[in-house]
């Protein structure tokens, strides 16, 4: 049995943070070490996604570690202590954090890795400063020509649901029907209350 399969039989094919059946894949816990089982969660796309890209700031999305907090897998464990400690910023997450209960050797191993904060640098902002996430909605400040498409996007166009790219200084969005790299420079985000 590989070691994918004997993680999906002990997870019962959930997500071992959030309990979401959908896109699963391993992920190591211990990344300097050999994959193995004890090292090894069986997490969805989100949160694979969010912790591979450092996204798990201010994400409303942990509040299912709650009940995953109190899995019987050291690999899980060792994963929401470095989560909880991360954001025990949040009230919610301290009082988490002060309730879990890990071996000395388990903490030992969760505070090995650390999650590093987004600085500054590497934050996406909009013209103004302001922080931008995925999903944020966007107005552009800027009639902009897009090449290869044979347009131009009018300042006051409204993007939706932007993906953040790799560059902190670029957003994926879509304009007339069409998916394209915008600059934040000539965006600014559209605060909905």
């Amino acid at each position: 049995m590989t070691i994918l399969e004997q993680v999906q039989k002990r997870s019962q094919l959930k997500c071992e943070l959030c309990f979401s059946p959908d896109e699963l894949d391993l992920f190591n816990v211990m990344p300097e070490e050999k994959e193995n089982t004890e090292n090894s969660t069986l997490l969805c796309n989100t949160c694979r996604g969010a912790l591979n890209h450092n996204n798990i700031e201010d994400n409303a999305h942990w509040n299912c570690l709650e009940q995953s907090m109190w899995s019987e897998h050291d690999s899980v464990k060792i994963l929401i202590f470095r989560l909880l400690s991360h954001l025990q910023h949040q009230s919610w997450a301290k009082e988490l954090l002060d309730q879990l209960y890990l071996e000395e050797h388990l903490i030992n191993k969760a505070k090995a890795v650390s999650f590093k904060s987004k600085d500054s640098k590497s934050l996406t902002k909009d013209s103004n400063g302001t922080i931008l996430h995925d999903g944020d909605t966007v107005t552009l400040i800027k009639d902009l020509v897009v090449k290869g498409a044979n347009f131009t996007a009018k300042r006051g166009t409204t993007v939706k649901k932007i993906s953040l790219t790799d560059n902190s200084e670029q957003i994926e969005g879509r304009i007339n029907g069409t998916r394209i790299v915008l600059l934040t420079c000539y965006l600014k985000k559209i605060l909905i209350s």
